[in-house]
């Protein structure tokens, strides 16, 4: 089925391939900014993880037109917000205010991205203040578990690397390293300039094409799909009084399109009534947090069930949710079905009503499809989900080797424990699932 373009979105396109989006919002007196570009840690080599991350940091430090104070005074004495963000494909710069000052948004960012100088002494405090990051980080048990989980996952490829990066790397990054890793990921291809509220198409494609227009070309950065690994690994940590646990899948990637997977982990572990949370929280009393999540990237996909227990309840938490993942891979009821396919239009409802997460979910769209998705469109594609294609994409995953990680208190559990608890057969999918197994990326 042919969708048409979504009626509040207008794109165009540079020569230099610079695309630049927006999305009128009429009825919002706000506006949000962002320029988006397709690096992250998942194209950084080893010797270079980290480097996307400090680059988004440094790059408001000065440019060839204005110091730190400048950047900062400039969006403040328009009430601005500034906001950045790096993940493992893509890095983002944001501007939100007022909606009249939307062209005057791009122009800073314009200058933010160009232009960063990366100033010496800059770097040696911001380096400071990267590393403490870095420590708040390696002190979460829980972000220390999602660490371990990404190298199970993926080994030794870039999706598998930190975001933040490893400390060595944040103490040596020098101010050329900075210069010449911009100079060769930052590029017309890889750019997204993005705009939503209610501003003037026109207008910011003239601001961008004065900020960005003499940008190099460049070619798309691709990534590679990672092989999916499997495996356990326990890290005990002192000082908690919990054992965090993260248990995955894979799942399809978002060039693959496929929805299924994101409908099932809504369908197991969305709201207090999912059986995840009914069965694990309200009935046995195991967690008091959990969730579970499809975490779908450019080339790769994670079913994510994350959980905090205490130690002794480790081996029935892990059996019950393995349990249950069996039998949602043998038979998916009809009222959950429905549940997880409102639960989900009405997250995206919501996601709608933000310009921020509507410029996001556009820029990742091109980079991705090469096309911005409309909501008719995506809201379709759930819709057309059926109860076997979720039963299906449970069978599939569970027919993967599982990745547990855990860290913090971890009483007497062993490795092996650990692996029989999460790896028992599962329900054998039918030919159709077997048959499109191909087409999902691992």
């Amino acid at each position: 089925m042919q969708f048409p373009d979504s009626q509040d979105t207008r794109l165009t396109t540079l020569a230099n391939g610079v695309r630049v989006v927006t999305i009128h919002m009429p009825w919002l007196a706000s506006a949000s900014a962002s320029v988006f570009v397709r690096t992250g840690s998942g194209h950084e080599s080893a010797r270079l993880n980290g480097i996307s991350h400090v680059v988004e940091h440094m790059a408001f430090k000065g440019t060839t037109t204005r110091d730190a104070a400048k950047i900062n005074i400039d969006a403040e004495r328009l009430g601005a917000e500034v906001n950045a963000h790096t993940d493992k494909d893509h890095t983002a710069y944001h501007l939100s205010g007022m909606a009249r000052d939307a062209v005057e948004f791009v122009r800073m960012l314009g200058d933010i991205v160009r232009r960063p100088t990366f100033p010496a002494a800059e770097l040696e405090r911001e380096r400071q203040v990267i590393l403490q990051e870095y420590l708040e980080d390696e002190e979460d048990p829980m972000s220390t578990a999602f660490r371990q989980f990404d190298k199970l996952c993926y080994g030794a490829h870039p999706m598998a690397q930190a975001v933040i990066g490893t400390r060595r790397n944040i103490e040596r990054f020098t101010r050329d390293e900075l210069l010449a890793y911009v100079g060769q990921q930052y590029s017309g291809a890889n750019v997204v300039v993005g705009v939503a509220g209610n501003v003037d198409h026109d207008a910011i494609v003239r601001e961008a094409e004065a900020a960005f227009g003499d940008m190099p070309a460049g070619g798309a950065h691709s990534m590679e799909a990672p092989a999916w690994l499997g495996g356990v690994k326990a890290n005990r940590l002192a000082g908690c009084s919990q054992s965090h646990v993260v248990l995955g899948y894979p799942i399809a990637s978002m060039k693959d399109d496929q929805p299924a997977a994101s409908v099932a982990a809504a369908l197991f572990g969305e709201g207090m009534s999912s059986p995840l949370m009914n069965e694990i929280r309200e009935r046995r009393g195991l967690v008091y947090y959990a969730a579970c999540s499809a975490d779908i990237m450019e080339a790769c996909g994670q079913f994510v069930i994350e959980a905090s227990t205490t130690p002794d309840k480790v081996d029935e938490l892990l059996r019950e949710t393995h349990r249950l993942l069996q039998s949602h891979a043998a038979s998916v009821g009809a009222i959950d079905l429905e549940r997880a396919r409102n639960q989900i239009a009405v997250r995206r409802m919501r996601a709608q009503e933000r310009p921020v997460r509507r410029v996001e979910d556009a820029a990742l769209d091109l980079f991705v499809h090469g096309r911005v998705r409309s909501p008719e469109e995506l809201r379709a594609r759930v819709e057309g989900v059926s109860a076997d294609q979720v039963r299906e994409a449970f069978a599939r995953m569970l027919s993967a080797p599982p990745v547990l990680a855990i860290a913090g208190k971890l009483g007497a559990l062993t490795g092996e424990r650990l692996r029989e608890l999460v790896s028992a057969p599962a329900p054998r999918a039918r030919a159709t699932a077997r048959a499109r197994r191909a087409t999902i990326v691992h």
